[in-house]
């Protein structure tokens, strides 16, 4: 799995300062200008702020948010998202983006592999109750 980052589009701010709005991050992304905001609080995304206070984010805003939005699919909290790619540098390389991937890859094997444990406990005879002290989470 390849990840890259997106590529300014026409109009939009980045051609101009390097650095586009919430706006273009959430139409780039898919998502509300209030969930840019969101994953700039938790540190999923870092924003510079202009001298009027606004928020602008490099161009690799937009792909980290899919990651996110991703890695939240596969059971990362956003704190565990942010942990993962706050060492990302400002540009990251395709291989930055690979390793995400694998950590990504590796997470979701283990939720799988949870989760056939707890599907097999299931199917047990033992009573529901008794269950969830066998299966750990």
């Amino acid at each position: 799995m390849t990840f890259t980052a997106s590529q300014p589009t026409a109009g939009s701010e980045a051609s101009a300062t390097g650095l586009i709005t919430v706006g273009d991050v959430a139409a780039r992304s898919g998502v509300a200008p209030s969930a840019v905001r969101f994953y700039d609080n938790h540190g999923v995304i870092n924003a510079v702020r202009t001298a009027s206070n606004q928020r602008r984010f490099d161009e690799s805003a937009a792909c980290r948010i899919q990651i996110a939005k991703l890695a939240q699919r596969v059971g990362l909290t956003v704190r565990e998202i942010a942990e993962l790619l706050g060492p990302l540098p400002a540009t990251p390389e395709p291989e930055d983006w690979n390793r995400v991937a694998d950590m990504l890859i590796s997470q979701a094997e283990q939720r799988v592999a949870d989760l056939r444990a707890q599907l097999d406990a299931l199917g047990s005879d033992a009573k529901l109750c008794e269950i969830g002290a066998r299966v750990e989470h």
